[in-house]
């Protein structure tokens, strides 16, 4: 069978290519890619390729590179031996771009019927964010910062809202995505660079400054300026991994204020449960699901774009032009 895939031949060069794909071997299943959601920010840094050594983008990150890691399909084989899923049902994947893959039935996670394919893309995007609130253990009526409102700030501004915060409080000089935010349940944004919010965020919290900051950015430059708008004994979250982190540095207040610095991937998430923490992958996205299911969160507003994988080389010249507009970039495979 013939699928076409998207791929990095070399450092901002993008191709759509066509390959050759056999039926599943035993105890994998085929599946056929049907809307697959662009990571613009983590995306945008794999097809630069500008990486200090060392870093994880720099170990994952070689060319030819496949990108792309939230994937909405259909089992339309099964290898060998498989049970447990059926042809026919929907699964979300963390695979690339590309129109049919091969995957083990444990690498992939059922799509409840009343939830979209377009919604199901998020999965992957949604576990990252849930871990980063849980990792963040808040509690009732705090006040909270989120700084960079991209795809990932604006899951973790609805998740912050179902955890209680009192205050949420956004910064991006974007006004766009401020809106965005505000519509599912920020209660204050700044429409401004991080680096001149400080006093912004004295005046929000009647001095008090925010409990728990979130740099969703990548950005290196950003972490110093999160760190003087915490408390003493605040929470500093970095969920944005800049692929250049010899750039980035800490801020006074760090020892001397007692301030936790939190670093987050989606990948740490167990296998299995245990008495010290029942969230396995599988249970995080449940429960995602499950609050797209009960309408407490929602990311169909979140999709600007819509394109056929044929387009694109030129949707990754626009985003490195300017992906001020974009948000949510689906590329439907049907």
């Amino acid at each position: 069978m013939n699928s076409q895939y998207v791929v990095f031949p070399e450092a901002n060069v993008v191709r759509v290519m066509d390959e050759s794909v056999d039926p599943p071997a035993p105890g994998k299943i085929l599946c056929r890619a049907r809307k697959s959601l662009l990571s613009i920010g983590t995306e945008t840094y794999c097809l630069r390729g500008d990486f200090d050594p060392g870093t994880n983008w720099g170990e994952w990150v070689q060319y030819p590179f496949r990108p792309g890691y939230s994937m909405a399909a259909e089992v339309v084989a099964l290898g060998q031996g498989v049970t447990g899923v059926k042809e026919g049902q929907r699964v979300a994947a963390w695979v690339p771009h590309q129109g049919l893959f091969e995957i083990s039935p444990e690498a992939v996670y059922p799509i409840p019927d009343s939830v979209s394919d377009e919604e199901a893309t998020w999965m992957c995007l949604a576990t990252t964010t849930q871990v980063a609130v849980r990792r963040a253990e808040h509690s009732l009526g705090e006040y909270v910062g989120v700084v960079g409102l991209g795809m990932l700030g604006q899951l973790i501004v609805q998740y912050l809202v179902l955890s209680g915060a009192q205050k949420i409080i956004c910064i991006d000089p974007v006004s766009g995505r401020l809106e965005m935010a505000k519509a599912h349940g920020a209660t204050d944004t700044l429409p401004i660079n991080v680096s001149d919010a400080r006093g912004e965020i004295a005046e929000l919290t009647k001095g008090n400054m925010l409990d728990v900051v979130y740099d969703v950015t990548g950005h290196p430059a950003v972490l110093a300026y999160c760190i003087p708008l915490v408390r003493k004994l605040g929470r500093v979250i970095l969920v944005g991994d800049t692929p250049n982190p010899t750039q980035q540095r800490l801020a006074p207040g760090v020892v001397s204020d007692s301030i936790s610095i939190l670093g987050i991937h989606g990948s740490m998430t167990p296998e299995h449960p245990s008495e010290f923490y029942r969230w396995t992958r599988r249970d995080v996205i449940a429960l995602f699901y499950d609050y797209l299911q009960r309408g407490q969160m929602k990311v169909s507003d979140l999709i600007t774009h819509r394109y056929k994988p044929s387009d694109a080389p030129q949707v990754y010249a626009n985003i490195m032009q300017d992906r001020s507009s974009a948000m949510g970039i689906v590329f439907d495979w049907m």
